[in-house]
């Protein structure tokens, strides 16, 4: 099987190194880039990039900016890393399409359990499931989405969170239960923050997003 090739971003050559030896031990190739700039030309540069590990702030360009210049070209998963912990920036990034949001100081090693965790998602075989209920089809195998016959164009999470609540059709599901299955490790933010995530969904999915139901005060729940 063909190494996977992750992008460790950040302007701190120690923080750069301490991440790219903990992905090394585990098998993973890694690129190193210290500013958005460079990140963004490395990735255009080798398509072959299948995570990118990134710092918000960097000089030329920070990480804010450079999340929206890739997210121009593709859905690569995204772990932000980064010495700001409020809601308010965490949010910014899930808005952009990161996919999962590190606050420094942090464990190298649950940070590599997270991105083994994205991997297996977006790498792993996936099988040839196919889910259809309110208008929207989703093949999990292809990673592709309709709605009303209309293709959807879904961030990773937003895809993930979608099959999530068609495989449990008509199942009040809390928001701390969304975080733990679909963000696959133990959450400490705020799980207001799903909501985000829901808005968007909803308005992606059109007139089939209203499958979607708040249950206020708990979570969600999918009715077709």
């Amino acid at each position: 099987m063909d190494r996977i090739t992750i992008l460790v971003v950040d302007d701190e050559e120690r923080m750069r190194r301490l991440v790219a030896d903990f992905l090394i031990k585990k098998g993973y190739d890694v690129m190193e880039a210290c500013n958005g700039e460079e990140a963004v030309d490395l990735f255009l540069e080798h398509r072959d990039i299948a995570l990118i590990i990134l710092d918000v702030m960097m000089p030329k360009m920070d990480g804010w900016t450079a999340v929206k210049e890739i997210r121009q070209y593709s859905k690569v998963p995204i772990i932000m890393l980064t010495a700001k912990s409020g809601e308010r920036d965490e949010l910014q990034g899930f808005e952009l399409g990161v996919d999962e949001y590190v606050t420094k100081p942090f464990s190298p090693k649950v940070l590599v359990a997270r991105v083994e965790a994205i991997l297996r998602r977006t790498t792993g075989e996936a099988g040839t499931d196919t889910l259809d209920a309110a208008g929207i089809t989703v093949d999990k195998s292809a990673h592709t989405v309709f709605a009303l016959g209309e293709p959807v164009d879904l961030s990773f999470k937003e895809f993930e969170l979608l099959v999530f609540f068609m495989e449990n059709k008509g199942v009040a599901l809390s928001r701390e239960m969304i975080l733990n299955h679909v963000w696959n490790y133990d959450y400490f933010g705020d799980a207001r923050t799903i909501d985000t995530h829901v808005k968007k969904l909803r308005n992606k999915l059109g007139e089939s997003g209203n499958a979607i139901k708040t249950i206020w005060g708990m979570g969600y729940r999918f009715e077709a």
